[in-house]
């Protein structure tokens, strides 16, 4: 599809992280998924960056994998089957230059595993640690069904409390669009 004519969530975050990211960062995909973040970021950090992505299902790790290889972009990867909600463990406070989050469920997966606002709210704090001060966070809220309606309340509830004079939080939802629209959010790591 033409991205002029169409405009996704996913294109509105990678055009912010595309504009931030440089040669050599360190990056995290706390929400592996299908995978395309995290290829997104190998592809911007070159060959002396790394991306860290984290996954609790291991379709989404075998996926990602899989994706990083036919893109010959595993080297500057590693993809671990671990909850976002540990990210810390792995990875050293105020290194990362971008943390992406995509909250919901598998595309195409189980629908009774999806992410949830407990664990949720604690990887976006251990997230907003591990950034660097000038680091970008990235949160795309997928919602709807029986599940998704109380992580994207939690999460909308939660974000205003972040302290304004560390962080910046910018919301771009899709006013006009029927059917639970994803919401793309940015935490800048600054003013």
């Amino acid at each position: 599809m033409d991205p002029r004519t169409h405009f996704s969530a996913l294109q509105i975050i990678h055009h912010v992280l595309d504009l931030h990211l440089r040669e050599g960062d360190l990056c995290a995909d706390a929400t592996a998924g299908k995978g395309r973040d995290t290829l997104f970021l190998a592809q911007h950090v070159g060959a002396s960056g790394h991306v860290t992505a984290f996954d609790i299902q291991p379709a989404a790790v075998e996926a990602t994998t899989q994706l990083l290889e036919a893109n010959g972009m595993a080297e500057r990867c590693t993809v671990l089957l671990q909850s976002h909600s540990r990210m810390a463990e792995y990875l050293e406070e105020g290194t990362l230059s971008a943390v992406t989050f995509n909250f919901g469920w598998l595309p195409g997966g189980d629908h009774n595993i999806f992410t949830r606002p407990d664990t949720s709210i604690e990887a976006i704090e251990q997230g907003l640690r591990l950034l660097r001060p000038d680091g970008i966070m990235t949160l795309i809220l997928y919602y709807g069904r029986e599940t998704g309606f109380a992580e994207r309340d939690a999460l909308l509830s939660y974000l205003p409390t972040l302290d304004s004079d560390l962080y910046t939080v910018v919301e771009m939802p899709f006013v006009n669009r029927q059917n639970c629209p994803p919401i793309p959010i940015v935490i800048f790591k600054g003013r």
